[in-house]
């Protein structure tokens, strides 16, 4: 098991109750961050956060589970347990969300150090390593390297039935993997905004989020050691897993460089002095 041999899928469990009880956390966060860019649709934007990525992680291993069954693997999941995850899904983390959301849409939107113009201004031409081919292949390929010996055993966990006990270890690289993600996203924050490019946020995004990029390409080199029958189930198996564990790891750090790319943001204006 991942967690301990007496108790397997205690981690996942725990994953899944966590994720469930922190839906108020997103909606909230999602209201601030929404009202302080202006937005509008506030309930489109909080049904989509309470939606989008539990529907596409539900349909996918929805998907994975028929094709699990169809195969008469002992993994598959009952008809029961998928109506319990219906339940936390629809039953607590959806309200959990439009509370949170609520609460949050009460609250003042976040203070800018400066005044905007409301007229955009137009965008210099760009130099080449300013580009998002250059941005995604950069921005990616650091915390991919300050994690990748650790996602080793963890897939090796996951994938071949290996005891995975060092969590403060995998705690550490964790940091590390979030420090990285900050310090590369600031960076070319910093340089988009030398170059007069003021749209940094959907940059910043893609920028960290880039990390799952990798380590998706990185499970094709780790399938060619894994000792399964290569049929058309395990391919599908394997790479929806890892695809769906990628979105999610593209999502989170995504989160990471727009947060601290604001905070950059809003640091270095601060420090303006208008007279």
């Amino acid at each position: 098991g991942f967690l301990s041999p007496a108790n397997r899928g205690a981690l996942l469990m725990a994953q899944l109750l966590l994720y469930v009880l922190l839906g108020s956390v997103a909606g909230y966060t999602t209201a601030r961050l929404y009202k302080t860019f202006k937005g509008k649709s506030w309930q489109k934007a909080t049904t989509l956060t309470s939606l989008s990525f539990p529907g596409v992680a539900f349909f996918i291993f929805f998907i994975m589970n028929i094709i699990a069954l169809s195969q008469g693997s002992s993994d598959a999941v009952p008809f029961t347990t998928m109506l319990v995850l219906l339940i936390l899904w629809f039953g607590i983390s959806t309200p959990l969300v439009f509370f949170g959301a609520y609460f949050g849409y009460k609250q003042e939107a976040m203070e800018f150090p400066v005044n905007t113009s409301n007229i955009p201004r137009q965008i210099p031409d760009q130099p080449w390593f300013m580009g998002i081919p250059f941005t995604l292949l950069v921005g990616g390929i650091l915390p991919f390297g300050a994690c990748f010996v650790e996602l080793y055993f963890i897939l090796s966990s996951v994938w071949m039935d290996q005891y995975y006990y060092v969590f403060g270890f995998l705690l550490l690289v964790f940091i590390i993997l979030v420090i990285t993600c900050a310090e590369i996203t600031v960076l070319f924050c910093y340089f988009q905004l030398c170059g007069e490019n003021y749209h940094w946020w959907w940059r910043s995004f893609c920028t960290a989020g880039s990390t799952a990029l990798y380590v998706f390409f990185y499970s094709f080199v780790y399938f060619k050691q894994l000792e399964a029958s290569k049929t058309a189930a395990t391919y599908v198996l394997y790479f929806g897993y890892m695809g769906l564990a990628s979105l999610a790891l593209f999502l989170m750090t995504g989160y990471i460089g727009v947060a601290s790319s604001l905070w950059f943001n809003k640091t270095i204006f601060a420090s303006i002095k208008i007279d």
